[in-house]
């Protein structure tokens, strides 16, 4: 399939793949500073999922197989608290020792923002509908999994 994809498309997916790797290696890296267990139970089935999105993506660009886009199921669960807590001024970490779960749980939700926004924009650049497809629910994917963090009550 590789082949059959234009230039322009070659370089979105080229991004979008990229992006992917960097968004798995960052949540490991994120990893040894969560103390939350639902947080790291969030953090480990994102981490999955992601990976199996990756490789799906690159399966099908190399023509190993032909599959849909999966969706990200998250915990239904949850009832959402809205309103201030009154929270205390935000300031750089002086050294990575000082990582906490709210630290975490915002490099995960930017990490899904951007992740969203890229795949969404690509799918905009794509002829090949299987491709399209799957960037369009790879940003529904994102969305689901920032709400999932948010969620976390410990987190933010």
């Amino acid at each position: 399939m590789a082949a059959e994809l234009g230039a322009h498309e070659i370089m979105q997916l080229h991004e979008v793949l990229t992006d992917t790797i960097d968004g798995i290696n960052q949540f490991h890296l994120y990893r040894p500073h969560v103390q939350d267990p639902q947080l790291r139970t969030v953090l480990d089935n994102q981490i999955g999922f992601m990976t199996q999105e990756y490789n799906n993506m690159v399966q099908t660009v190399q023509q190993q197989k032909r599959s849909e886009a999966v969706p990200y199921r998250r915990v239904k669960n949850t009832s959402p608290a809205y309103g201030l807590k009154n929270p205390s001024p935000n300031a750089p970490n002086i050294s990575p020792d000082e990582m906490d779960d709210r630290d975490v749980a915002s490099g995960m939700l930017g990490c899904h923002k951007a992740s969203a926004n890229l795949k969404m924009m690509a799918s905009l650049e794509f002829a090949d509908p299987t491709l399209r497809r799957m960037l369009q629910q790879g940003a529904i994917n994102c969305s689901e999994q920032s709400f999932e963090v948010w969620n976390v009550p410990a987190a933010l």
